[in-house]
């Protein structure tokens, strides 16, 4: 888990995908896995960074990808 300080002072928060659950409830970790394989077409591609074989969710990223999805 990484933090680091933004332009506008909020902090962001990369998660591990295995350690999502340890501060969100959702969506499951095998909700995540499927947004993550299915991340080419639904968008999601824009909440993850690939580190070799890890994959981290950037936190803020993922809340303003899920508020897009009602507005589609």
């Amino acid at each position: 888990m990484q933090k680091s300080t933004e332009k506008t002072g909020q902090e962001k928060r990369l998660i591990p995908v295995t350690k999502w659950n340890d501060f969100h409830s959702w969506p499951p970790i095998g909700g995540l896995r499927h947004l993550i394989f299915y991340e080419k077409t639904n968008g999601f591609s824009h909440c993850i960074l690939r580190i070799g074989r890890r994959v981290l969710i950037d936190e803020n990223k993922f809340f303003e990808w899920t508020e897009n999805q009602g507005n589609a």
